[in-house]
């Protein structure tokens, strides 16, 4: 039995080794990315709900973005505080502003999917750039560098949608290295040439793409998934690429406590089941490996089966992990994270472990 389990480590060893050098080490060990200015006319759909303090703090920085031709879409989704408010004073001033109302509709109440259609719609661009209420971005030049990455073909931009750092923080920097972790996976598979998810926080495309797919049809019903499920149907190798240029990431302020944090991962988690078949195996293969990783040797050094060759096996792990996911957080300036590697990495496979099985017996909750 012994045997068989450190036949079965060896696999778990040579899977991650194919995950971390080969599949993400195709993002990871990628060169840095340059621009190509392109003087594209940008709609920047914003979607809010009961955001008031944060579209105060943060529509400032999209307002004064460096860039020759974009108007602003200010989606407000039937707000119960002064966000509608703060909207409609923002549209008088700015001719480049333009308001979307929603209303409660019986069919689609607390749908975010349905307030974006009608701020897509709306939109008098035909390339969009999204990001959320409670983002702003890296620099003036976020729309410039977002939109630098557009081409004839690639018409779905996936960019980073980072967390800000808070010193002292062990919660913050899970946080921190999950969204890094989550990010060189998505990145990687799209350089792959099967991209299969993206962040509301930060992503393009062109408004086409939205309607080929019949928009959120398909998953309307599905309170989450308004940017990963897109970008599950629509997106593919022709038609995607990334962007990790610095001055085009967004930054959100993270969950200060573990409970907030959890119950927003289990809304994220959940929607990965409605993933095609392909994608649902590849995470599900990382995901297991990840886990048998920890839980394998710990039965063979309980019995000290060829511990030396477990350990061999275990620091090999660590360093080629260590190596990809180090160049991938200077790509992505997570660096500091990378300091508390291992540490972080359990903590987050026990807390992966946890949503599995919450939702499995309840459901999250949901944009309301």
């Amino acid at each position: 039995m012994l045997l068989i389990i450190l036949y079965l480590f060896i696999s778990v060893v040579v899977v991650q080794f194919l995950y971390y050098i080969v599949f993400f080490g195709k993002f990871s060990f990628a060169k840095p990315q340059t621009i190509t200015p392109k003087k594209i006319p940008i709609s920047v759909i914003v979607c809010a709900k009961n955001e008031e303090e944060n579209v105060k703090n943060f529509m400032p920085l999209l307002l004064e973005q460096d860039y020759y031709d974009f108007e602003i879409v200010l989606i407000d989704d039937a707000s119960s505080d002064e966000t509608l408010d703060y909207f409609e004073a923002l549209e008088k001033q700015h001719s480049h502003v333009k308001l979307v109302k929603v209303e409660n509709n019986e069919a689609f109440w607390g749908n975010k999917k349905y307030a974006l259609t009608l701020g897509i719609k709306a939109a008098k661009n035909e390339y969009l750039l999204f990001t959320d209420a409670d983002c702003y971005p890296m620099s003036k030049n976020w729309i410039l560098n977002m939109s630098s990455q557009f081409t004839m073909h690639k018409t779905i931009i996936l960019g980073y949608g980072a967390y800000e750092k808070i010193a002292n923080s062990f919660l913050n920097k899970m946080i921190r290295f999950e969204t890094l972790l989550t990010a060189t996976q998505y990145f990687a598979w799209a350089k792959i040439g099967k991209p299969y998810m993206g962040v509301g926080r930060n992503l393009a495309y062109k408004r086409e793409e939205f309607f080929k797919v019949n928009g959120f049809i398909d998953h309307m019903k599905i309170r989450s998934g308004d940017d990963d499920l897109f970008i599950n149907q629509a997106a593919n190798k022709a038609n995607t690429t990334i962007c990790y240029l610095p001055d085009s990431f967004t930054y959100s302020k993270p969950k200060t406590s573990f409970k907030d944090w959890f119950t927003q991962k289990r809304r994220h988690v959940s929607t990965a089941k409605n993933y095609k078949l392909f994608d649902r195996n590849q995470l599900a293969i990382f995901y297991c490996s990840q886990l048998l990783f920890f839980v394998l040797p710990i039965i063979l050094l309980a019995f000290e089966f060829q511990w030396i060759l477990v350990l061999s096996l275990i620091s090999f792990r660590y360093l080629f992990a260590w190596i990809t996911m180090g160049f991938a957080a200077g790509k992505l300036k997570e660096k500091d994270v990378m300091y508390w590697f291992p540490i972080i990495e359990i903590a987050l496979i026990l807390t992966q472990l946890n949503i599995f099985i919450s939702n499995t017996f309840s459901k999250p909750v949901n944009w309301r």
